[in-house]
């Protein structure tokens, strides 16, 4: 049977754009459609920076309607609206207050797929979540239907005037140029293989495609095994003087404000707090350290940020956490990330020193991740001033 493809790229024209979404099309379109899809002849359906959400939704339901199986290829940035705090993929129109009216709400891509046979729907995602949307997702799944066979990453926000590339999803399109598409879950390793250390701290989306209808029954679906799960997080401790309002809250819109030193005092108060009552150790405190190296890496100071994931980790393993539990890797995963970014020689070697202890102990699920920072360090070294 004949497959189809959507291939959906999508980001903010001027300053809020975080990531070039549509540079990937061209690679994508170099893809034979039958390579693209997995079957052996399928339609190609193209959006590349699309202004209105209803212009996305008429082609999300039109690929929805198609009998065989569906491809969709999303690459772009995630955002929230600031009404519902719901993720939404950014259009070319939108801006963060606008967000609620101007982009496509994720929620309408899992509803329009969501009557589709069990197994027929694969998505391929490469995105870039804003701030707001990063810290979200500190306690959010990214729902994209249950049905629905996914892939990819997220990645935190860029540094301040960068605009990120879909990494990611270039990759994949080149590994698939060689002529052959291979499994899905084999693609989706093989293209994380070949990104190296700057997709350390993205998240990573792995759900294994559906059962899929046997004479009988149904196939039993694999276990689900993400390559690096987010840990449930623990239920955040209450603001002693006002229990009613959820600190959080007070956090992003201090963040948004700019007020990044605020966030941190705030972060840090609650830390405190935190360990005072449940112990340094705890899931409650460690929570409140997780959030200050987010606030540090929006605030542009990758240095703090590294540091603090550091000290999670050594406190995660001195508490007799497992070198690979999900909640021990995160933070090495997140803390090599940040290391990547610090451009003051004098501190990236000692952060260097540290991270290379820490990545014997846990060299996570992504081979080479010690020998990049014993390399880098000696780099470092071999640098003047």
């Amino acid at each position: 049977m004949p497959g189809t493809v959507l291939l959906l790229a999508a980001s903010p024209v001027g300053k809020s754009r975080l990531v070039d979404a549509a540079s990937v099309l061209p690679v994508l379109a170099a893809v034979p459609p039958a390579v693209l899809s997995g079957t052996d002849t399928a339609n190609v359906v193209e959006l590349a920076d699309p202004l209105e959400p209803q212009t996305v939704l008429t082609r999300l339901r039109a690929v929805a309607a198609t009998p065989g199986p569906l491809t969709v290829f999303i690459a772009g940035q995630l955002a929230l609206d600031r009404r519902q705090h719901l993720p939404h993929l950014a259009l070319a129109r939108t801006t963060p207050a606008t967000v609620r009216y101007t982009a496509l709400p994720w929620q309408w891509i899992r509803e329009e797929f969501r009557l589709r046979s069990p197994g027929s729907t694969t998505l391929l995602v490469d995105l870039h979540a804003d701030a707001e949307a990063w810290g979200w997702l500190r306690t959010h799944a990214l729902d994209s239907g249950r049905n629905n066979a996914v892939f990819g990453r997220i990645a935190p926000p860029p540094s301040r005037r960068t605009v990120a590339a879909p990494a990611y999803m270039k990759t994949i399109a080149t590994i698939l140029r060689s002529g052959w598409r291979p499994p899905v879950e084999q693609l989706h390793q093989q293209a994380f293989g070949r990104l190296g250390p700057d997709a350390y701290g993205d998240i990573v989306l792995t759900v294994p495609p559906a059962p899929v209808a046997v004479p009988g029954g149904f196939a039993s679906r694999p276990p689900y095994r993400p390559e690096r799960p987010r840990p449930r997080t623990p239920e955040r401790p209450k603001t002693p003087d006002r229990p009613q309002e959820d600190p959080h809250v007070q956090i992003t819109a201090a963040v948004q404000a700019g007020r990044h030193h605020d966030a941190d005092a705030l972060a840090l108060a609650h830390e405190q707090a935190a360990a005072r009552a449940h112990g340094p150790a705890s899931e409650q405190a460690l929570h409140w350290s997780e959030v200050r190296a987010d606030l540090a890496m929006f605030a542009r100071d990758s240095a703090r940020s590294c540091r603090i994931w550091l000290t999670v980790a050594e406190t995660r393993l001195t508490a007799g956490q497992s070198p690979d539990a999900p909640t021990v890797e995160k933070a090495v995963d997140r803390a090599h990330h940040q290391w990547g970014q610090v451009r003051d020689k004098t501190q990236a070697q000692e952060l260097g020193a540290q991270l290379a202890q820490l990545r014997a102990r846990v060299p996570g699920r992504r081979p080479g991740a010690l020998e990049n920072v014993q390399k880098q360090l000696r780099e470092l070294q071999a640098t003047p001033f």
